[in-house]
């Protein structure tokens, strides 16, 4: 564990914390990822609930209850997650809120003293993640963001096959995600529901009126609340490639592509196709089809990494290495099947990605997915975003992910925050 510019061996940051001392953990936004979180790091060793936060009374009463019936103790419910912050005794906050709330949450929380697992994406724009990397550095805690395969013994074991050369000097990555969601229809403004504190589910974003479609899914789809399908699940695939590739920021993004299928509230696009090239001669490319789920490779999502020996086929449930025949030479199968396409999660996937990071805490154990490099991904898919919606390509610098000569995009590197609840580290 680094402490400025000194390593700790783990044995003496074991010391300090204790290996064996309880973490009392929070989690906030259990409706869907998060309530199945919260079991999963109830499940960890030595991990206490305690605090589940939720601007949705029934979404805390369903998580307390189930934390109950499966480990015999119930969690405090809190809709107000400044107030959770506020007791000393909570040492990590878990984040599976919509997407504007997971930078500010983050920083928040290191400003309070407190580790952080928070979901992809770590950020709604590209200076909130920026942000998010100088508070963990500041305030010197463990941040992992949720892009769970990283911690997958199968792709760990196939990034380290091919930075080893099984298929050659590896150049290009294809990602993608195809999935056959439904109309999102037209919003009508409505009544906000008695169980849902309206204000505090906005929190930072400006100030929308409610309608009856965005709570609480639809809220991927609007610019205020959410980052889009690239955002929502490109991050993960986009991340396997450029870990494989072995490369950082690009040095041009462009992208194409639009709402197609519905004439509705979709403000994002329900097809996408982003390029993102690195100074290396590498490039990645994201398909994104929402509305048309279509397989390809046989799955609905994956990695492939092209080289100039062979192809690797990446997944959560495995790997697979062929020849430049086609023939397989080598692959492999997880035990347990790892959930690909649902909203909540499966597998063992996200019990390894919650150990690594607790025994980060404890032990010091190495990140499988530090935020410094879970942000490049998140900013890489926003680039992706903007492109889109400028209507040209980007010129990037690759040492920090900025666009360069070109205003317009740039303003939307960050966004407006409702008074009050301006980011500060």
């Amino acid at each position: 564990m680094a402490l400025g510019n000194f390593i700790l061996p783990a044995q003496s940051f074991a010391s300090i914390l204790g290996s064996n001392e309880k973490l009392n953990v929070a989690v906030m936004g259990t409706n869907s990822r998060g309530g199945y979180l919260a079991l999963k790091f109830a499940e960890a060793e030595n991990t206490n609930i305690s605090y589940i936060c939720d601007v949705d009374q029934r979404a805390i009463d369903k998580t307390i209850q189930s934390v109950y019936e499966k480990y015999g103790y119930k969690p405090k419910g809190e809709k107000d997650i400044r107030k959770v912050l506020e007791d000393s005794n909570v040492d990590i906050l878990v984040i599976a809120a919509p997407d504007h709330w997971h930078a500010p949450a983050s920083i928040m929380a290191l400003l309070a003293g407190k580790h952080v697992y928070v979901e992809k994406p770590c950020s709604h724009n590209p200076r909130e993640g920026e942000l998010l990397v100088d508070a963990q550095k500041k305030y010197n805690k463990i941040v992992q963001m949720g892009n769970q395969q990283r911690s997958s013994y199968e792709s760990i074991e196939a990034v380290q096959l091919i930075q080893e050369g099984i298929i050659g000097n590896t150049y290009y990555g294809k990602a993608w995600y195809a999935n056959t969601r439904g109309s999102i229809g037209i919003g009508k403004p409505v009544l906000v529901p008695e169980w849902l504190d309206w204000e505090l589910w906005q929190g930072p974003a400006p100030r929308k009126e409610f309608k009856d479609n965005i709570v609480h899914y639809n809220w991927h789809w609007f610019w205020n609340w959410g980052t889009g399908e690239i955002l929502n699940n490109g991050t993960h695939e986009v991340d396997i490639c450029r870990w494989a590739l072995g490369v950082g920021y690009p040095e041009k993004v462009s992208s194409n592509g639009g709402r197609y299928q519905f004439q509705d509230d979709w403000e994002f696009y329900d097809t996408q196709i982003a390029s993102f090239d690195f100074a290396e001669g590498k490039t990645i490319n994201w398909e994104g089809r929402s509305c048309n789920g279509s397989l390809f490779h046989n799955r609905g999502r994956g990695s492939v990494i092209y080289g100039t020996k062979g192809t690797a086929i990446i997944d959560r449930n495995g790997y697979e290495f062929y020849d430049k025949t086609n023939q397989l030479i080598k692959e492999a199968k997880a035990g347990t099947p790892n959930a690909t396409m649902n909203t909540t999660g499966g597998g063992d996937l996200e019990k390894l990605h919650i150990a690594n990071f607790l025994n980060s805490i404890r032990l010091g154990e190495k990140q499988n997915s530090p935020i410094d490099q879970g942000n490049i991904s998140v900013t890489i898919c926003q680039l992706g975003n903007i492109a889109q919606e400028i209507g040209r390509s980007l010129q990037i610098d690759n040492l920090n992910g900025r666009i360069l000569n070109d205003a317009d995009a740039m303003k939307m590197w960050g966004r407006e925050y409702e008074k009050g609840w301006e980011l500060k580290v």
